[in-house]
């Protein structure tokens, strides 16, 4: 009785646990009521494997004739770009060629340098009768491959940007390439013209007084470059430069083998 009881007070206390009726596998089982049923908390639930198949994507066949066009547009692909590039390189290397050969070729202007210019009756008193200026500049042709022809040359002289002077330079000549040339020319005798009146003699000395004398050398020539057999057209070259002399009418040192500026019009 004792026993019994323990059992009893277990199963009490255990609502949960209750004994199930034996069924004989030949005979149809029942389902068990809702009293005979084993409760379980959802934290002792077993995950279930889903077995179901899955949906697979549907395949596109396509013909003979698609998977060919498809091939022929790859390899157009393939041959445009190839000779897009080929293109490209080909360009790139002549114009580095181009710049290479410009650089070696493009024409420098001469360059021009004032070494003498003397006014030699500033300091006398009848210097207006014997006005006479002298002067010579150096032309260089600084170009490593090209020849310089000088079709025509005259000079110029000017006082207080007034024109007092003019005479017809050099012959026609040819300079080679990184050769130096010496231009001399004289205004007040032959064929050159000095127009210097009274008036203006005076501003010269007035300008001597002071110890300097302002006056600007001006050339201008017609030339042409030479490169090999190849000749380029005419360019008209202008030659400004500046020079002061002092009271005995010598060009001050400060002058000297000063650059001159050169530009074509």
């Amino acid at each position: 009785m004792q026993k019994k009881r323990k059992d009893s007070n277990f199963f009490n206390m255990h609502p949960s646990l209750q004994i199930l009726p034996f069924h004989s596998p030949n005979l149809p089982r029942k389902n068990p009521s809702p009293i005979h049923r084993i409760t379980m908390s959802s934290s002792d639930k077993l995950p279930i494997r889903d077995n179901r198949p899955q949906p697979q994507p549907v395949k596109h066949h396509h013909s003979a004739r698609y998977y060919a066009q498809r091939v022929r547009e790859s390899f157009t692909t393939r041959v445009t770009k190839v000779l897009c590039s080929i293109f490209l390189s080909l360009l790139l290397v002549a114009l580095i060629v181009f710049f290479i050969v410009w650089l070696s070729l493009r024409p420098h202007r001469p360059r021009f340098h004032m070494i003498d210019f003397t006014v030699p009756g500033l300091a006398q008193k009848p210097g207006l009768d014997n006005a006479v200026i002298t002067f010579n500049v150096t032309a260089r042709n600084s170009n490593q491959h090209i020849g310089i022809y000088y079709d025509s040359m005259e000079g110029f002289v000017y006082y207080k940007d007034k024109q007092i002077g003019s005479t017809p330079l050099l012959h026609p000549f040819f300079q080679e390439p990184k050769t130096t040339t010496v231009v001399y020319g004289q205004f007040g005798i032959g064929a050159a013209t000095l127009a210097v009146n009274s008036r203006r003699w005076k501003e010269f000395v007035n300008d001597r007084q002071h110890g300097i004398v302002y006056f600007r050398l001006g050339i201008m020539s017609v030339i042409r470059f030479k490169v090999s057999t190849w000749k380029s057209v005419h360019h008209k070259m202008h030659v400004n430069c500046d020079v002061a002399v002092g009271s005995d009418g010598l060009i001050l040192p400060a002058w000297k083998n000063r650059k001159c500026s050169v530009y074509f019009s």
